[in-house]
């Protein structure tokens, strides 16, 4: 069985932590992505888990075995790496075939593999060209395929679309993720972009500062995110923040001006922010309201308008049909359903939860 196992992991550089113990667990077949902002330590985590890095504390175990002491060619992983890092002046073949270079296998084993490679991505036609004659996103398979003719107990994916326009990103994304779905392979995929990662992964870690900030499935971290960090982090527009604070009687009153039911009981004048996502806020009519204010700017986006709504605690985003949105000025008051509404420690970011919400039971 080819699972991942992450205990108490730390990568110090000249005494200065990057990485803070993380754990994780991996199993056989599943499609993990590690996503966070620059610099949150996903890269180094998976370079200690290949072997180009050496762990400072802890241990990295694969397939039921602690790798830590290996070399990456003797850890059963293979890699592919931002930039295609494939050679030019070989054909698609012998770039494929060049993953099997040091493997102790006859001529027709290796051979049988190349094809087989090939076929399930697509790129049988293309074993005699050269790079040079294919485009960025048929490079990228012939990286992809590289590895995977090592048929290896773990694939390391170091954010291989980022030299990708838009267009191909989408359509490797759901390339990758149906050679996962054919293969089975088990994947630990780096990226910094919350869309890939959302619709990706079967768990998603999210990272901050060399700590994992919350491990789930896409539909957990969007709609039960564990904190602030996280809410902003997944989802694009970000979650909208209200600051608030508990007035002692079993509601919020926000800075917006709205009063939202809050039977959890709070300390009478505890701080908090209640974040509530974009698609979330739908007209109030007469009930009450958690945003009111003028509509400041309109982007449309086709299917759909994103309304920018001024006033206090400041700009809030909302989805408005694209067909009949509001005009710039006009005044709206926007409310959420109570399932819809995350409420957060304002000291600590921590979720607090809203009783009738499952998600946060």
């Amino acid at each position: 069985m080819a699972e991942l196992i992450l205990r108490n992991l730390v990568k110090t550089y000249g005494g200065t932590p990057v990485l803070h113990g993380i754990d994780l667990e991996v199993a056989h077949g599943e499609f993990v992505v590690l996503v966070g902002p620059s610099g949150c330590g996903k890269s180094t985590t998976l370079r200690l888990i290949a072997g180009l890095e050496e762990v400072s504390d802890g241990t990295v175990e694969i397939g039921g075995r602690v790798v830590n002491n290996l070399e990456p060619k003797d850890r059963d992983i293979a890699m592919v790496f931002q930039n295609y890092a494939i050679y030019p002046h070989m054909t698609v073949r012998r770039n494929i075939g060049f993953g099997l270079r040091s493997a102790a296998l006859p001529k027709a084993e290796k051979e049988r593999r190349i094809e087989e490679v090939a076929e399930i991505l697509g790129m049988t036609e293309y074993l005699g060209r050269k790079p040079g004659q294919l485009s960025g996103g048929q490079r990228q398979r012939v990286a992809i395929g590289r590895a995977m003719v090592r048929d290896p107990a773990v694939f390391l994916f170091d954010e291989p679309l980022s030299n990708l326009d838009a267009q191909l990103r989408t359509q490797m994304r759901l390339e990758i993720k149906k050679l996962h779905q054919r293969v089975g392979a088990t994947i630990v995929f780096v990226t910094h972009d919350q869309v890939e990662a959302m619709t990706m992964a079967d768990r998603i870690v999210i990272m901050k500062d060399g700590h994992i900030q919350q491990v789930g499935t896409p539909a957990d971290v969007y709609h039960s995110p564990a904190n602030t960090f996280v809410a902003r982090f997944i989802g694009a527009p970000s979650m909208n923040m209200i600051p608030g604070h508990a007035d002692g009687a079993g509601a919020i009153r926000l800075a917006s001006g709205g009063i939202l039911p809050f039977p959890v009981p709070l300390a009478a004048g505890q701080r908090v922010t209640v974040g509530v996502r974009p698609e979330d806020l739908t007209p109030a009519g007469d009930g009450p309201a958690l945003v009111e204010g003028p509509v400041t700017v309109r982007e449309p986006l086709g299917h759909e308008t994103l309304i920018y709504i001024g006033g206090e605690p400041g700009e809030i985003v909302a989805k408005a049909d694209g067909r009949m949105p509001p005009g710039i000025g006009e005044p709206v008051r926007l409310g959420a359903a109570s399932e819809n509404v995350h409420v957060f420690d304002a000291a600590t970011g921590d979720a607090i939860g809203y009783p009738s919400n499952p998600a946060h039971s």
